[in-house]
């Protein structure tokens, strides 16, 4: 083992320059009272879920505002509004008269809630048409006059769909003709056991309570349960090497790298879904980061010290294992953005120790970062950074609201219908237990992460510094394989698809069915899956997302065969198994995997 991976192994985590401001204690605050401004803030960030409310009430004062003294504007909605009100009393008018008519407002593909038959019928189809003519208003209301920002017509947009949305006729029993349909068949039964359930979720929040996991879905016994062993541990995270299924072994191993927000199994959860366990399978030595579920001890945890004593601790670890090996590095969502950052550092330094580069549902450039923009400006992050001050961390349940927002009209109440009216329990998925075991941020690494690269977009500008000096993803000279999903609200496809903007090398770029999770556990033989492939010549001439997609058909199927493929063509032949660990060079199974860090709470 080299002398450096021997100190790594044995020394707590170094201390790193910041790449922001580090998250300051009350004293070494700009001035005298800020760390009371601070607790205030934290607070109210507790009970508006992290959203700033300044930053909401300017977005409404900008829309308002302009439209106001915009009289054409204000004509063209009205306008819009008699029109769509003339198009629902058409529509009244042709289904009193049992004629056929077709409906004027089709709710978005991702909305449930209407999906009932009887909403096609009178009266509950008026229903759903008002509600729907109100809905189709708004979106286009919130696109205001010349002058307002379009950050701030997207949070009015976004705003006027929370509260739209409260007040759906599917939300209330007795306007709904499933709940009262299944009233009236269970004789009520139905609105007691939701109601027992609304007792239950209610007592949870208020206690922070986890969900128990079900019997039949365990971690480390039913989810991540691929064979392996734990080789190294330090205070942010494990590394796990799992057991071959193959007699030899292709000579370059797979290193996963996972956001830091989730729990690395979401890459080995059931057998039959498991992309490590997959990989595996096809021949690869795979290894895979289990980071720490950090405290409020660890908030001055940076993104260097993820970098450094995460990414780059794991790569020494391995060519200690696999000596004299380059290492296929695969990250997930965030954990593909700090690859990037690791492989552009390596770059930049000299260091050719990575055969490919493998970015899942990860991005490099945040312009374009989908709806999670709504909530990021400098008020927002600001307070963010209060309640992160505050409690030393952000908790991954908080995180979890502001994405359940952003789909509330599937994720909150089509699913509290679904539990609290209709009395049905919530179906134990291995994707609803994984999601369930939420982790934390740690505040100074969540800090520089939002600041540096989502609200100030320093990667793909040239301003992110590692070490003191700035990073050129066009450096990268390693294969790129990237893969983006088409229903992805958290990293958006055509997003993902920039790193075609900022890299020159080899590239083969996916796009998926399916969203941020699903389409990524697109295992063989799962049905209703489709993808698109094409590679990138070293030089080739950039193509617009819009262009790529019209130039590639759709492939029925699974895209693991294809990347399974890419691999083996850019590995250099099979070899022997390898050792589990190198206990000659310091290296010993520590444990079973999953390991430890993934039982943290």
């Amino acid at each position: 083992m080299s002398d450096k991976t021997s100190t790594r192994m044995t020394q707590p985590l170094a201390r790193v320059p910041a790449l922001v401001p580090e998250v300051r204690a009350p004293a070494e605050a700009a001035y005298r009272h800020a760390g009371l401004d601070r607790r205030v803030h934290g607070a109210m960030a507790r009970m508006t879920g992290g959203v700033s409310p300044y930053a909401m009430a300017r977005a409404w004062a900008d829309w308002a505002v302009h439209t106001a003294r915009a009289p054409g504007r204000q004509v063209e909605l009205m306008e819009k509004a008699v029109a769509n009100a003339e198009a629902v009393a058409r529509y009244a008018s042709s289904q009193m008269q049992q004629e056929e008519a077709e409906p004027p407002f089709a709710p978005r593909r991702t909305d449930p809630r209407f999906d009932h038959p009887a909403w096609s019928a009178l009266p509950f189809s008026v229903l759903e048409q008002t509600f729907l003519a109100a809905q189709d208003w708004w979106d286009h209301a919130a696109q205001g006059p010349k002058g307002v920002t379009h950050q701030d017509s997207e949070r009015v947009a976004f705003m006027a769909r929370q509260m739209l949305d409260l007040w759906s006729p599917s939300n209330f029993p007795w306007l709904n003709p499933e709940i009262i349909e299944t009233t009236l068949r269970e004789g009520g039964r139905n609105l007691s056991h939701g109601a027992a359930h609304f007792i239950e979720d209610y007592v949870r929040t208020l206690t922070q309570a986890r969900r128990p996991q079900p019997e039949t879905l365990r971690v480390g016994h039913d989810l991540a349960c691929t064979p392996g062993k734990v080789i190294y541990r330090n205070a942010l995270f494990e590394l796990i090497q799992y057991r071959p299924l193959t007699d030899r072994v292709q000579a370059e191993p797979v290193l996963i790298v996972p956001a830091w927000i989730m729990k690395y199994y979401i890459l080995d959860l059931s057998p039959e879904n498991s992309f490590i366990r997959y990989l595996v399978s096809q021949g690869f030595t795979v290894f895979a980061i289990s980071w720490c579920n950090p405290t409020a001890e660890q908030a001055n945890l940076s993104l260097e010290d993820y970098r450094l004593s995460g990414i780059m601790a794991a790569l020494d670890v391995i060519g200690t294992v696999c000596p004299a090996r380059k290492v296929h590095a695969n990250g997930y969502c965030l954990g593909g953005t700090l690859l990037a950052i690791a492989a552009a550092t390596m770059a930049r330094d000299g260091d050719d120790r990575l055969a490919s580069v493998t970015m899942m549902a990860a991005q490099v450039d945040f312009a374009e970062a989908g709806e999670l923009l709504l909530f990021l400006d400098e008020s927002q992050v600001a307070f963010l950074e209060d309640l992160m001050w505050d409690q030393g961390y952000l908790d991954r349940p908080q995180m979890a609201r502001t994405f359940a927002a952003i789909r509330a009209e599937d994720l909150i109440y089509t699913r509290a219908v679904r539990r609290y009216f209709l009395g049905k329990d919530d179906l134990p998925s291995d994707l609803t237990v994984w999601n369930d075991d939420t982790t934390r941020m740690p505040a100074r690494m969540h800090s520089e992460y939002l600041r540096g690269l989502f609200l100030e977009n320093r990667l793909s500008a040239g301003r992110f510094a590692v070490e003191g000096r700035v990073i050129a993803l066009n450096d990268i000279d390693a294969p790129i394989f990237a893969v983006g999903t088409e229903n992805d609200h958290i990293a958006p496809w055509k997003s993902v698809y920039k790193i075609r903007l900022f890299t020159d090398g080899e590239l083969t770029f996916v796009l998926t069915s399916s969203g941020h999770n699903g389409g990524i556990l697109s295992e063989p033989g799962h049905p209703r899956r489709h993808y698109r492939i094409s590679e990138r010549k070293r030089d080739d001439l950039y193509k617009g997302p819009d262009e790529w997609l019209a130039a590639n058909e759709p492939v029925r199927g699974s895209w693991w065969p294809d990347y399974a493929a890419w691999l083996k063509r850019h590995s250099s032949g099979t070899r022997k198994l390898p050792l589990m660990g190198r206990s000659d060079k310091g290296v010993r199974p520590i444990c079973d995997a999953p390991g430890t860090y993934v039982f943290q709470t």
